[in-house]
Formats: structure tokens, C-alpha cells, sequence
């Protein structure tokens, strides 16, 4: 399975925007933050909006508005970023080629259950997902060592 770019720069933005709120420096402005990483504004605007749309985000108007997190960092995990940007549709689809070819002919019965190969990927995929969902923004903050962390707050204009 391959994600997108912009998962990582969501959650990126994610820890940033968790930093940025410990010391009172949210809002931000979506420029603001497009230029902390060197990214296009207008497509980091998009995996912006894709955050704001699932909750993990939200803009206050005006002046001083900006983006901040929506809700505490630690109630927003891996997989809400992931699924965000990516949605929530399943990586692996079953087609059922062992119904055709050779095994047209054959009763729907000895279908009845999912193949292995299908039992496999879904177990693959529930696996990766319940690892996500255990990590949390403020996990991943916590994990950063704290020069990064303090270098952004810098960058922003705290202490």
C-alpha cells in the first residue's frame, strides 16, 4: 500500500500545530505553515481542509485566526490523519477471481467463505490500522526529540 504525500505533511502540520498550542502560538495561517516545511501553499491547503473537514482541525477567522487544532492532540490519532487524507476505503479488494475461469462451473457453496488470500489481507490491514489508532498526535510529539520540537517553537516565534 502506498499513501500519499500529504499524510505526511498533515501529520507533520499535526504535531507542529500541538507544539506551536503549548506555548499560545496558534493560530496559524495556512501560508504560515506551508512556509515552516517548504511545501506549496495550495497543496498543503488542500490536506488542510481535508483535516478541517474531519474534525482534527479547525480556522478561526479574521486577523489573528488561523488553524489550530481542533481537539487535544492526544485524542487525535495516526489513523484519523491517515484516514483524513486518504479515506477510509479498505487497501486491499477482494474480486473473487477464483469464481471464474476454470472455477465458473463449480456451486457458490465452495465460495462461501473469504479465500485465505483475503482472510490474510484483512488481518494484514486491521493489524495496521489498530497500530495507528494506538498512536497519537501527542505520542508522536513526544517521541520527536525535544531540539526539533524547540526549533519550531522558535521558528514561531515563542521561546
Amino acid at each position: 500500500m502506498r499513501m500519499s504525500e500529504g499524510v505526511e505533511w498533515a501529520a507533520h502540520v499535526c504535531v507542529l500545530l500541538h507544539w506551536l498550542e503549548a506555548d499560545d502560538l496558534t493560530p496559524v495561517s495556512a501560508p504560515r505553515l506551508a512556509e515552516s516545511y517548504d511545501l506549496p501553499a495550495a497543496y498543503l491547503g488542500k490536506q488542510l481542509q481535508a483535516l478541517a473537514r474531519a474534525g482534527i482541525t479547525e480556522s478561526l477567522p479574521g486577523r489573528r485566526g488561523g488553524i489550530r487544532l481542533a481537539r487535544a492532540a492526544s485524542r487525535i490519532t495516526l489513523m484519523d490523519v491517515v484516514a483524513a487524507i486518504e479515506g477510509g476505503t479498505e487497501a486491499f479488494s477482494c474480486t473473487e477471481i477464483r469464481r471464474r475461469g476454470m472455477n465458473a462451473e463449480n456451486p457458490r457453496s465452495e465460495f462461501a467463505k473469504p479465500c485465505g488470500i483475503a482472510h490474510a489481507m484483512r488481518s494484514a490491514e486491521l493489524a495496521w490500522r489498530r497500530e495507528l489508532a494506538a498512536t497519537s498526535i501527542a505520542d508522536l510529539a513526544e517521541s520527536t526529540p525535544r531540539r526539533v520540537g524547540d526549533a519550531a517553537r522558535r521558528h514561531f516565534g515563542g521561546t
